[in-house]
């Protein structure tokens, strides 16, 4: 080949390479880990959200993507299926929250963590900035150190003679740190008291409940996180209920389940919008390098019928700024 021909040749090699760069990524099959804690079902919409955001993206179950499934009823189990996931070498583990988070930070440092609604990424150590994440792992927050404030703000407002307010945190949730922080620190403000009692399952919620009442507190602000948002969040509006406590809680499925109030993001919109930071890694950025981005808006619920149930009179400046008032 003389060195005219070696040219065109090399010419069009770097003009169709492009081409074959694109066709070589169209016929790969993507392998993602799905790390859950709880059950499928409770996740159901969430995971459909997921499941949209992938399919806008041009991913597409059984041609081009697998999601490789895996859900715990327990922390020790979800640490070995953190494990297993990265035996399996997916390019990706999707964990929602903090909550997934740390058994698959723990697990690998090197596959890359896509997260969807982390209460705290900078204050549990998960990300060194938001701006600048570092490590493997980034995705959305909630920031729920931030927002902590705010909800014992309406709770205040709700109960204005309440001088002592219980705190229901759950241990399996490393969040739980910077929400009493930011908890505490709100109390003061308020001139009320905090009575915090952590839970680790399902099984701890009557007793906790219990504790509070037995303790005169007079409302009950609960630590969002995957136990109590996704697992039996009608267990925990009953349990109030029966305990004559006004709750609000960090997801609009409790108060839908009957729990007085509810503050908190759009779910399915967060974990709709992580596909695209699933699809950015995929295609070559590194976690690192992509900020992480906060929840922009914030939505206030309140359930009227269990207001009535609590014979409890609901502020109209605080319905007047309710999203959605459930009658």
């Amino acid at each position: 080949m003389n060195r005219r021909d070696f040219l065109l040749f090399g010419g069009a090699l770097l003009a169709t390479w492009p081409l074959i760069a694109r066709g070589q990524q169209a016929s790969r099959v993507w392998r993602i880990g799905f790390l859950g804690f709880g059950t499928a079902a409770a996740s159901e919409r969430r995971i459909e959200a997921l499941r949209t955001g992938l399919r806008d993206l041009g991913y597409v179950e059984g041609k081009n993507l697998i999601i490789e499934f895996r859900w715990s009823d327990t922390v020790d189990q979800m640490h070995e299926a953190a494990a297993e996931l990265v035996r399996m070498n997916v390019g990706i583990i999707f964990a929602s929250s903090s909550t997934e988070v740390e058994p698959a930070r723990l697990a690998s440092n090197t596959i890359p963590i896509v997260f969807a609604a982390h209460a705290d990424p900078v204050g549990v150590g998960h990300v060194s900035s938001l701006a600048r994440p570092g490590g493997n792992m980034t995705g959305l927050a909630v920031m729920q150190s931030d927002i902590t404030g705010k909800r014992l703000e309406m709770l205040k407002e709700t109960v204005p003679h309440a001088t002592r307010f219980g705190v229901l945190w759950d241990r399996t949730a490393t969040s739980y740190r910077p929400v009493l922080q930011a908890a505490e620190a709100a109390s003061g403000k308020l001139g009320v008291q905090l009575q915090t009692v952590g839970v680790n399952s399902v099984a701890d919620y009557d007793g906790a409940f219990a504790t509070m009442s037995e303790g005169g507190v007079g409302a009950v602000l609960v630590h969002a996180s995957t136990q109590t948002v996704r697992d039996n969040p009608r267990l925990l509006a009953e349990l109030a209920l029966k305990h004559r406590l006004p709750t609000i809680f960090g997801a609009r499925d409790n108060a839908v389940a009957g729990g007085l109030m509810s503050y908190a993001p759009d779910m399915n919109d967060l974990w709709r919008r992580a596909s695209v930071y699933i699809d950015k890694i995929l295609k070559g950025a590194k976690p690192a390098d992509l900020p992480v981005e906060q929840a922009s808006k914030y939505e206030l619920v309140i359930n009227l019928k269990t207001a009535k149930a609590l014979r409890l009179t609901v502020p109209q400046s605080l319905l007047q700024r309710a999203d959605e008032v459930i009658e």
